[in-house]
């Protein structure tokens, strides 16, 4: 079992809308920026051509969105290629939640490696969450992981997260390298007994 720090059952904090269906992993964090030998840095270069494009109104741009920790997209969002970066730029940015009408399976399964929970909403619901905060920045949002809500400013809609990774996220065991480093002692007992495995 997973430390329970691990667990994550909601995330609370105001909102960040970013308005547009099929937003690939090339705009998240464009391939000039692959380079790095770590994740640490990328959060200041999320989104970085769309935002010289942008020239200032570009949502995580915007004095008012800043430190937002969910974020609030449309249809198809992390598309394109797989590199798990874009989901490590957004979180190093300061994200800890996305809600969106649907995400590629691989950014997905790229968020559940990290701790950062995707929520599925209806599009009703996101078209009212990013009017919601587009006029209303300060809106306390909280995404209710046990309960499958996304809740603030007088709104209150279900969302959906696949079975397995709401398992995961209520559990504890998205966090795969913490169970091994909390299950240390066992895996070095086990493989004491190994005749092929050397701890020199």
């Amino acid at each position: 079992m997973a430390p329970a720090t691990s667990k994550i059952t909601s995330v609370n904090g105001r909102g960040i809308p970013l308005v547009g269906n099929d937003i690939d992993t090339d705009r998240i964090i464009p391939a000039r920026f692959l380079r790095c030998v770590t994740f640490d840095g990328l959060g200041e270069n999320v989104f970085a051509d769309d935002r010289v494009q942008s020239n200032g109104t570009h949502p995580f741009d915007q004095t008012q969105y800043q430190g937002a920790k969910i974020l609030v997209v449309n249809s198809n969002f992390g598309c394109g290629s797989s590199r798990e970066h874009a989901p490590q730029a957004i979180m190093r940015w300061g994200i800890s939640a996305i809600v969106g009408q649907s995400f590629a399976e691989i950014f997905l399964g790229n968020c559940v490696a990290i701790g950062m929970p995707c929520a599925v909403a209806t599009p009703e619901t996101i078209n009212q969450l990013q009017r919601l905060i587009a006029a209303s920045p300060d809106t306390a949002l909280t995404l209710d992981l046990e309960g499958l809500t996304i809740s603030g400013g007088g709104l209150n809609s279900e969302v959906t997260i696949k079975a397995g990774n709401h398992q995961m996220f209520i559990n504890g065991t998205w966090d795969a390298c913490g169970q091994l480093l909390q299950g240390a002692e066992q895996i070095r007992a086990t493989a004491a007994n190994l005749p092929y495995v050397s701890w020199g």
